[in-house]
């Protein structure tokens, strides 16, 4: 298999409907760069080492496309593969032995026993499909998503970009980490990265919503400044979920703090400002808690009490663009804008697979494919948040790439029980690593530490979080920490405000979902994940 293979067109393109009739085979135009069925275009503009792909529908609707590669001859059983997920990693990413029915999003790697990689993804910023790959031992499909909710899309008279599809393999000497590292740059030719490394705390962990006020957070601040002394770099106090009326995560419109525990928040972002430390604020700025339009909610199943936008409709685009820049206002210098995806489309990401979405119901404005809506949710939030910096959680980091400076690129670690932070901290690290630096800033969630978790496998993760040079937040309650813990936070902290040590890599990531051994630094590390008793199979 060679890279230039995905810069040329692919052996055959097909038409997909939603009415469960087998795909219909597109036939190719004179010149082999084009393929027609049924109204449809999907035309193939190679060019020297990508290949752009546009459809043109004007009179009829188009659910998804599949263009596919064949290979020479069979692929051998013993190659290992990787991929992507459509958001955030659940703990799940890894490298497999070949799996025909496995969805790779985004982007994938095959690799052989003799040490050969070769990795195939396409571009961020503005494809306008969801794009996904699986990997047989025959060839290689390609799956543009074009749909709007879970409908056909109804694109009219314009000429849509799917993707450009890129492609690499491994140099000389040069191992997967490294081949797949360079894919991400290449997929990302321009990120929008932090002017400095991010480090700050956040309180979910020891107070996940419940029970605080702004006393608490200015505690919060009055430790973090104390951690990281007189750092040029300053870092960021983020209050999460919990200041603001409603449930536990609520939903906007984002006027006003609880009255009674978060009375003035302009005045509560100065007050952080005034212990030497930055504001940050969690908000949820795409589903409302109260709804006096309901002709303003997306269709489709509701999650309530929370009731998510429709991410068509101008007049809610602007609220949310007034919400965004009303926190920024306030004075706060990051926001961590969460859930966007799981409103957008009802689902998390372990639970999307092909179908991102439940059938049956579109957006409002039905000319838009998903990719293309969530996109300009993005640009929204850019450009409502002005200078402050977007750290996105639930978000679709493919298509946030350029527009956040940092992405959540793990599902939630924890302060109640050390396997969850084994299992999605470690994990999202190892595997999303190469797009640190590359997409964005990669935060794998939390460095917690409480009563409830072991102090020294919380220890290694704050070790390997500040020294992978990654987004650090700590999560620790400040009147239970103890002389211990704290002059580690503090030297970690330090170490991750001055950018860690250079060229992270997981050494062990081929083999394990939780890499124990790393290059950091260029000194080889191995960390001990696992509590005395193994690693027990509960619901985390």
């Amino acid at each position: 298999m060679k890279p230039e293979t995905f810069a040329q067109p692919p052996s055959s393109v097909w038409l997909i409907s939603d009415d469960g009739q087998p795909p219909s085979s597109a036939v190719p135009a004179p010149g082999g760069e084009a393929w027609r069925v049924d109204g449809v275009e999907v035309a193939t503009h190679p060019r020297t080492d990508s290949l752009m792909v546009t459809v043109y529908c004007p009179k009829r609707t188009l659910s998804r496309i599949a263009m596919r590669w064949n290979f020479a001859s069979a692929l051998a059983c013993d190659v290992l593969i990787l991929g992507d997920h459509w958001e955030r990693g659940y703990g799940d990413l890894q490298w497999r032995h070949l799996q025909p029915e496995r969805l790779l999003p985004w982007y994938w790697a095959i690799h052989w026993p003799g040490g050969k990689t070769v990795a195939v993804g396409v571009e961020t910023g503005n494809p306008a499909a969801l794009v996904a790959w699986t990997v047989d031992d025959e060839g290689v499909t390609c799956w543009l998503d074009l749909r709007n909710g879970g409908m056909p899309v109804v694109p009219g008279d314009r000429i849509i970009t799917a993707g450009v599809v890129v492609a690499t393999a491994s140099a000389s000497g040069e191992n997967s980490f490294a081949t797949i590292r360079r894919l991400c740059k290449r997929m990302c030719p321009e990120p929008r990265l932090p002017a400095a490394p991010v480090c700050g705390n956040n309180n979910w962990y020891y107070a996940y919503g419940r029970n605080f006020d702004q006393h608490q957070v200015l505690r919060d601040a009055a430790l973090l400044a104390e951690l990281v002394g007189d750092h040029a770099n300053r870092p960021y106090c983020v209050i999460d979920a919990g200041w603001s009326p409603g449930t536990v995560c609520p939903g906007g419109p984002w006027t006003a703090g609880t009255p009674d525990k978060f009375p003035d928040m302009p005045g509560l972002a100065a007050s952080i400002r005034a212990t030497g430390v930055r504001p940050g604020i969690w908000m949820r700025p795409t589903a409302l808690m109260t709804v006096t339009e309901p002709s303003r909610l997306r269709a489709g199943p509701q999650n309530a009490p929370e009731k998510a936008l429709d991410l068509t409709l101008p007049e809610n685009l602007e609220l949310i663009r007034q919400d965004v820049a009303r926190v920024r206002g306030w004075g706060y210098d990051l926001i961590k804008h969460d859930f966007s995806t799981y409103d957008a489309f009802g689902k998390w990401g372990f639970e999307m697979g092909a179908e991102i979405t439940e059938p049956g119901w579109h957006w409002a404005d039905r000319s838009l494919t998903n990719a293309e809506i969530i996109r300009q949710l993005y640009r929204v939030l850019r450009e409502a948040a002005g200078a402050a910096m977007l750290l996105g959680c639930n978000t679709i980091g493919h298509l946030g790439a350029g527009l956040f400076e940092v992405q959540r690129t793990g599902d939630d670690t924890s302060g109640r029980v050390w396997e969850r932070t084994r299992k999605m901290g470690v994990n999202t690290l190892a595997f999303r690593m190469p797009q640190h630096g590359t997409f964005f800033a990669v935060d794998a969630d939390c460095v917690a530490h409480t009563e409830k978790t072991p102090w020294d496998k919380d220890k290694q993760f704050l070790d390997l979080v500040a020294r992978s040079g990654t987004a650090l937040f700590v999560s620790v309650d400040p009147t239970k920490i103890t002389a211990e813990v704290k002059q580690t936070m503090s030297l970690a902290m330090r170490l991750a405000l001055s950018g860690g040590e250079a060229n992270a890599e997981p050494l062990d990531w081929l083999t394990t979902t939780a890499p124990r051994k790393w290059r950091l630094g260029g000194q080889d590390t191995t960390y001990a994940w696992t509590e005395n008793w193994g690693t027990w199979p509960m619901k985390t």
